[in-house]
């Protein structure tokens, strides 16, 4: 502790933590990375993270941001050495101000992301980023990894809903980057560079964000369908009935749906019969500025429209406000079913939706070529080509299946990179891949990114070993 007296002179010795204090911080939320760490600080302002990063800098210790710690990749868990810092950004949950004729909310770090849709919702407008975890993931996380969500089909992601961001560098300054612009062709866009940037070359310590009209009326239903293409094409026709008013489609395996309901036998699967037993279903989701009224028309006609052309085989449009939730709460509750069943083999992916029936069938069938009786747990938001394509255990046991972890992997990643995808789309790299990044990525990405990182972090102590491999 004597060498950490200035930190507890910065903060208070309550938000200095070590030993069965700091525990809780050490750990992903999957359970999959531990590491130990020199401390774990929760600074309650801008100011005393910079008075921290300056320590951190001077004494030459490696900084762990953490926001909520609901990560899927390791970004935020320190390594095994005990050497690095954690800045848990939980203290920094204020809103700081809210301005509804330019549409804009400051919010800090530590904002959970619910709460930040509550405050807008109390200002009668609607901040949309929206993901499983939203109960307990903070806005700065959300920045680091440039959440996706289930509404980035209207919305854009979390990139997208940011005008200016507060930034501690790695020298300790402070970026004062909050202004409310849509409009600023000032020179490079700072903004761009540490949304994520998973922590590796500055602390977001707040952000300014868009907000917008609250929907007049929501329109939601779960489609039974029969295939990944017929999946593809409803999406299209979606788009083409509803246009910007569609802001959700979700595609989901039936498995999922089964899971969920095995994990929490309070919820069902609304349908009966074949159709409660078919491979996959798409759940929609119109927004309607007008009303109700024209809502649930416009959404009868399209999958009215959709059943006629065989495209849907079973359809069950939610009657009110509780119906939408219970459909959007069994979506929602596919990570938790299967964090509940067990370890899995996850990917967050993302593909060309014209090629996205192709990369499953394929994918699919070279998995179990090579694992035969792995089961596939699929599901994801297809609006905008991004795919959970996870791997459970099947008829292995748990040992067995992350035993072929790393052969696993490689079948997917080596046919998202086949269909020209991604093998990362919202959850970021993290630990988990950052060792097999320079294989799908661009050599003069990599090396262009290595740069800017020595050059915002020129002693390498911010989230190191995250995201980039090796010396920067």
């Amino acid at each position: 502790m004597e060498f950490l007296n200035e930190l507890v002179q910065i903060l208070g010795q309550q938000y200095v933590l070590t030993g069965e204090d700091a525990e809780s911080y050490l750990a992903d939320w999957r359970g999959r990375y531990s590491g130990k760490a020199v401390a774990v600080v929760r600074p309650g302002s801008v100011q005393e993270v910079a008075g921290v990063v300056k320590w951190c800098a001077a004494n030459k210790v490696p900084i762990v941001p953490q926001g909520g710690n609901t990560g899927l990749c390791g970004a935020a868990t320190p390594d095994s050495s005990g050497t690095a810092l954690v800045v848990s950004l939980g203290r920094l949950n204020r809103v700081r101000g809210i301005d509804t004729d330019n549409d804009t909310m400051v919010v800090e770090a530590g904002c959970i992301l619910q709460n930040v849709q509550q405050a807008a919702r109390d200002a009668d407008r609607l901040f949309p980023l929206s993901l499983a975890a939203e109960g307990s993931c903070t806005i700065g996380g959300n920045l680091a990894t440039n959440a996706g969500g289930t509404q980035v089909l209207r919305y854009g992601n979390a990139r997208e809903l940011v005008l200016g961001l507060e930034v501690v560098t790695a020298e300790g300054e402070i970026m004062h980057g909050l202004r409310g612009l849509r409009k600023d062709n000032t020179g490079y866009d700072l903004r761009d560079i540490f949304i994520g940037s998973e922590g590796t070359l500055g602390i977001i310590t707040a952000a300014t964000i868009k907000l917008y009209p609250q929907p007049v009326a929501q329109c939601t239903a779960l489609l039974g369908l029969n295939s990944v293409d017929d999946a593809v094409a409803l999406l299209s026709a979606a788009r083409k009935g509803f246009g910007p008013a569609l802001t959700g489609f979700e595609l989901i395996a039936g498995d999922c749906l089964h899971n969920v309901v095995q994990c929490y036998p309070q919820q069902r699967i609304p349908f009966e019969g074949e159709s409660a037993q078919l491979p996959w279903y798409a759940l929609l989701e119109l927004s309607d500025s007008e009303s109700a009224e024209h809502a649930r028309e416009r959404f009868e006609t399209i999958v009215g429209d959709a059943i006629e052309a065989g495209l849907v085989a079973d359809a069950v449009i939610a009657e009110n406000i509780a119906q939408s939730k219970a459909l959007w709460h069994l979506r929602e509750s596919i990570p938790l079913a299967e964090k509940d069943l067990g370890k899995s083999i996850k990917h967050d992916v993302s593909i060309p939706v014209s090629h996205m029936a192709e990369f499953v069938e394929t994918t699919n069938a070279a998995l179990q070529a090579k694992f035969p009786g792995i089961q596939h747990i699929i599901f994801g938001h297809l609006g905008d080509g991004n795919l959970h394509y996870n791997v459970a255990r099947g008829q292995y046991s748990e040992d067995q299946l992350l035993a072929k972890q790393d052969a696993v992997y490689e079948v997917v990643h080596e046919s998202v990179h086949k269909f020209s995808g991604s093998i990362s789309a919202e959850h970021g790299v993290g630990q988990l891949k950052r060792d097999v990044l320079p294989r799908y990525k661009d050599p003069v990405e990599m090396d262009l990114m290595r740069r800017i990182k020595k050059a915002l972090d020129p002693q390498g102590i911010m989230n190191p070993g995250k995201v980039l491999a090796g010396p920067t």
